[in-house]
């Protein structure tokens, strides 16, 4: 290394690398000299020198000098990914054989690390489309002089935005629609900045906006902007509302989507036949979103108690499930015991994992279920998670590329009892 380290202070040296693989948030790791380093943008096989920030055993910093590029390394197409260093992919510079195979590793060393289980690296069913596949975009907005800018974090600068014009892994439709919103911009609430969600679903698209104290421009907004078919305001500090909506006959849009349809498709299949193999007369479907997993398995005729926090996703649920089943709008947490005893109970929540009251419910419960079937779109809490259970063991595993050119996997674990 070209300088010393302190312990427990923090140095900047130059050293020597070469990247061994990629770690849950996309960075190559690297080791030199007692130092686990984590180097964004990297490939498992490039060698070069680094500039690395030292604090402890750790180091974070980034490549200066590659003087040998690993076979796995492509051009990044997305002029954003290099020129304004998007945060939003972590994978474009490596092919997308090595993207699979990155991922399910990240799987298999979160479940051995943290889950405490032995787990061999899945094979990661690949998306049909590794482009394109996006039908919604989250965007940061913020004034830019008297106007607005839309855009994105770069991945080093998580307050700056850019100013998007294009993002290759969304559906050109959904781009066009957010330059719709951007022509209506002005009519935006009176903020330094806000938040946008766009999702469109078949012919229907949904804007959501978080921030701001007043928004009477609204309706105005909403007229400026044609395309779209509902629109959502959550104020700052206080609740989501519904705005206005063209779509009176349908459901508004804004609950939980799964961004890419297709692989969305294959996963729901692969959850329905894992339940459907216990052959289950009872199963609680936890964060059921609007049901169509427990409408899927209640056709199949097992009695469904679906639990979903959004209470329009929970009423829509409930008005699909028939006679004998049961949606409940609530916190997971605070319904699952008294949903108890069920043959089967699926697990789907967000990144954040499952609250730990719902494990230890899980682990008290008798008799116990015979299968917990976690779905799961961050490999980090479902480890932790897994280790909150123990006593269960993992039956099978399986990997679902929802978000290809990013470090993110979906996936889906089955647990049964030791003893089965």
């Amino acid at each position: 290394m070209a300088a010393g380290r302190a312990s427990g202070r923090t140095a900047l040296v130059m050293t020597s690398v070469e990247v061994e693989s990629i770690a849950a948030g996309g960075d190559g790791v690297a080791r030199a000299e007692g130092l686990v380093i984590f180097l964004p943008r990297t490939a498992p096989g490039d060698a070069g020198r680094a500039r690395v920030s030292v604090k402890g055993r750790f180091g974070r910093g980034a490549m200066e000098v590659l003087e040998r590029p690993a076979p796995v390394r492509v051009p990044p197409p997305c002029e954003h990914y290099t020129r304004d260093r998007c945060g939003g992919c972590q994978l474009q510079h490596m092919s997308y054989e090595s993207q699979l195979a990155a991922k399910g590793r990240i799987i298999a060393d979160s479940i051995t690390r943290i889950g405490r289980r032995q787990a061999t690296a899945p094979t990661v069913t690949p998306s049909p489309n590794q482009w394109r596949y996006r039908r919604k975009l989250t965007l940061a907005l913020r004034r830019r002089g008297s106007g607005w800018i839309a855009g994105l974090h770069p991945y080093d600068d998580p307050i700056g935005v850019f100013d998007l014009q294009d993002c290759p892994i969304t559906a050109e439709a959904v781009v066009a629609a957010w330059k719709d919103v951007m022509r209506g911009a002005s009519y935006l609430p009176d903020a330094r900045e806000l938040r946008g969600s766009l999702l469109m679903l078949g012919d229907r698209t949904s804007l959501a906006i978080e921030g701001g104290l007043a928004w009477p421009a609204a309706e105005v907004f909403f007229e400026a902007v044609p395309t779209l078919g509902s629109l959502w305001w959550t104020r700052e500090g206080g609740s989501r509302r519904l705005m206005a909506d063209r779509n009176a006959d349908q459901p508004p849009t804004a609950s939980f989507a799964q961004v890419n349809a297709a692989v969305a498709t294959m996963l729901h299949e692969r959850v329905v036949a894992r339940v459907t193999a216990f052959q289950p007369a009872k199963v609680v479907d936890a964060y059921a979103g609007s049901g169509e997993t427990a409408v899927a398995l209640a056709s199949g005729g097992a009695r469904i108690t679906a639990i979903e926090l959004d209470r329009a996703a929970s009423r829509r649920c409930g008005a699909l499930l028939p006679e004998g089943s049961t949606a409940i709008a609530g916190k997971v947490e605070d319904h699952l015991a008294a949903s108890l005893p069920a043959d089967v109970v699926i697990l789907n929540p967000p990144r954040a994992g499952v609250d730990e009251r719902v494990t230890s419910v899980l682990r008290e419960s008798s008799p116990s279920p015979r299968a917990i079937v976690y779905v799961s779109c961050n490999p980090a809490t479902l480890a932790r998670d897994i280790a909150r259970l123990p006593g269960w063991r993992i039956a099978t595993l399986d990997a679902f590329d929802m978000f290809p050119q990013t470090a993110h996997v979906e996936t889906l674990c089955v647990l049964v009892p030791e003893a089965a």
